[in-house]
């Protein structure tokens, strides 16, 4: 038999379609490839932020721990004989009541200057917590509560917003009589208040003292 030869344009025509159907597979398989891989990417960027934020932890301005208030009354006039008072809870919530001690009486008709010191024992050496409150004056405040004892408490130094702070204060000691003292420092106050009572927060310490004027 003869070969049937095929006419030269129509071999070109041929050609040039199945070069087009070449390119249209070879083009659309590099697009799939292209969008799989831009998927990948994305879905990874995606995941990794995801990550990021979940690990980034929340600014949480945490309650003190503290263990040991200490309360110097520094006589200005009245009396010669500085009164000290201490409470003391190494652990913590745990059974042991805080061990309190007074180191004297006060003096009817004397004025006394204040100082508190917060301290941390559970650490060594201790941290003096006295300097963070100060340093986050914004969100502390002390309060002073007296029942039965004819005195009276007035605070001596302020935030740097001008609210009362009350580490340092101004004890006034009246006439004779016995009660108690409570000194109780609030984490996050609402300032201004008009005292405790609607002052909210939470409690970082609450130490009552009992207390005699002679």
């Amino acid at each position: 038999m003869t070969e049937k030869k095929i006419p030269k344009d129509k071999m070109i025509d041929r050609l040039k379609i199945n070069l087009i159907k070449n390119l249209k597979y070879y083009l659309s398989t590099i697009l799939f490839l292209t969008l799989i891989i831009s998927c990948s990417k994305e879905s990874i960027t995606v995941a990794d932020t995801v990550d990021e934020v979940a690990e980034e932890p929340d600014a949480v301005n945490e309650e003190e721990v503290i263990t040991t208030l200490t309360i110097t009354l520094t006589p200005t006039s009245g009396s010669t004989t500085v009164v000290t008072l201490k409470t003391q809870d190494l652990d913590g919530d745990g059974p042991n009541a805080p061990e309190v001690t007074v180191s004297g009486n006060l003096t009817a008709g004397a004025v006394y200057a204040g100082d508190m010191e917060f301290l941390n024992e559970l650490e060594s050496p201790a941290e003096d917590i006295t300097e963070e409150i100060e340093e986050e004056d914004l969100d502390h405040q002390v309060f002073y509560t007296l029942a039965g004892l004819d005195a009276t408490v007035e605070y001596a130094n302020n935030d740097s917003a001008g609210n009362p702070l009350g580490t340092e204060f101004t004890l006034t000691a009246n006439t004779a009589s016995s009660g108690s003292l409570t000194f109780t420092l609030i984490h996050e106050p609402t300032k201004p208040n008009t005292g405790l009572g609607d002052a909210g927060g939470s409690v970082d310490i609450e130490a009552p003292f009992d207390i005699t004027i002679e």
